[in-house]
């Protein structure tokens, strides 16, 4: 797994063994990413479930004033920390070991973030914990986007009902992106 584009392109990064986590992988990465380059430059980028940190490492090499990583796992904290000395970009990063709505809850109060990526363990419905934790928080406006990586499986008829508007939705042979902006009062 390596940067794929920026001032940290083709560094290789650290991943943790076992199957506690799972990166994406550097074509869907590619594509995810030129997706969101619009939002990069000096943007605020929250990465939460943030396993080895690629997807976070990945928006500040493409341009993201800062990331907060959220990674509950101490194993893969270190290895988000490891990586970020690695590529030079920890003067940007901050990284919190807990869960993400414990995080949010934690956060809540500072600015909003542009970009929000999260990519929970499948089918256990933590996306939805997560969403609705960020309603009513500092951390979400009306440009924030979110985006959520999920199993092809996941259905998402709750979304809008909580007060998101789906923005776009990406398929892949593996798994999908979801798209959301905050639509109307949460």
């Amino acid at each position: 797994m390596r940067v794929i584009a920026g001032k940290a392109r083709s560094l290789r990064l650290k991943t943790i063994e076992g199957m506690d986590t799972r990166p994406t992988t550097d074509r869907i990465k590619e594509t995810l990413f030129n997706m969101l380059q619009p939002y990069m430059a000096d943007c605020r980028f929250l990465d939460l479930f943030a396993g080895s940190g690629a997807i976070g490492i990945e928006a500040l090499s493409r341009g993201a004033d800062c990331c907060v990583f959220v990674e509950q796992q101490r194993k893969a904290a270190e290895c988000i920390r490891d990586n970020l000395k690695f590529t030079r970009l920890d003067g940007q990063a901050r990284v919190m070991v807990m869960d993400a709505v414990s995080a949010i809850r934690k956060l809540d109060g500072e600015a909003p973030f542009q970009c929000i990526f999260m990519d929970p363990p499948y089918r256990k419905k933590l996306e939805l914990d997560v969403l609705r934790a960020l309603q009513g928080t500092s951390l979400i406006d009306e440009d924030t986007l979110i985006i959520v990586e999920a199993s092809l499986d996941t259905t998402w008829e709750q979304v809008e009902t909580m007060g998101y508007q789906i923005v776009k939705e990406k398929r892949y042979k593996t798994n999908q992106h979801l798209f959301l902006k905050k639509g109307g009062e949460l």
